[in-house]
């Protein structure tokens, strides 16, 4: 009874662990300047999360570049090819910025158009904070743009890009002079943990009295 009694603690605790992982997945990006990893916030953002994650496991980022670089602001891509052609893309999802995370540096949010609610799969990557791209209203004015995740590995390659020299390429601006590719987008496993020790109250032995 003892043993049982713990293999179901233990059994618990794991899987508290791996509900807290996958609530916070993270995905690295491979790019031609060096590698980013983000980790996603699926509590505050689920839906666009769980939207983000199936373009990655799509493949959907790979061979996609950072096709709008704006120094002193942020970093964009994940819906271009190199010869700016975009890729094609499932419907919109549902505008979550009014989940209380901020466009502040090392942030990932999603890029949309006028629409509060277009964006797809393009994303970007905020260099500063831009205090003015948070949600303030549900109105096409207010709705700002919804951070769903943040930068915890290689903010120089992030840095690096956005001191990337840039041009302007038919119609559209500050597009990097050599191209910036997301060569691989995966999601990484999350690292074993060991489940903690449980403590199981002694039973009473019945033969004594």
């Amino acid at each position: 009874m003892k043993s049982k009694l713990a293999s179901i603690v233990t059994a618990l605790v794991f899987t508290t662990v791996v509900s807290a992982n996958a609530a916070n997945p993270k995905v690295k990006f491979e790019t031609t300047s060096g590698v980013i990893i983000v980790e996603l916030n699926a509590k505050a953002a689920p839906k666009t999360v769980e939207n983000f994650l199936q373009y990655v496991k799509e493949g959907h980022y790979n061979g996609t570049v950072f096709h709008r670089v704006i120094k002193g602001f942020m970093i964009q891509g994940g819906g271009m090819k190199a010869d700016l052609s975009e890729k094609p893309t499932r419907p919109p999802v549902a505008n979550e910025a009014d989940n209380g995370l901020k466009n502040e540096i090392g942030t990932i949010a999603m890029a949309r158009t006028m629409d509060p609610n277009s964006a797809t799969a393009q994303f970007f990557i905020n260099t500063v904070n831009n205090v003015g791209l948070n949600f303030r209203s549900k109105d096409a004015e207010g709705w700002g743009y919804c951070v769903f995740g943040k930068v915890v590995g290689g903010m120089a390659t992030v840095s690096a890009i956005e001191n990337a020299p840039t041009k302007d390429a038919g119609m559209y601006q500050n597009v990097p002079v050599a191209p910036i590719e997301i060569t691989k987008a995966t999601i990484m496993e999350a690292a074993p943990v060991a489940p903690k020790a449980a403590t199981v109250p002694a039973s009473k032995d019945s033969t004594k009295k």
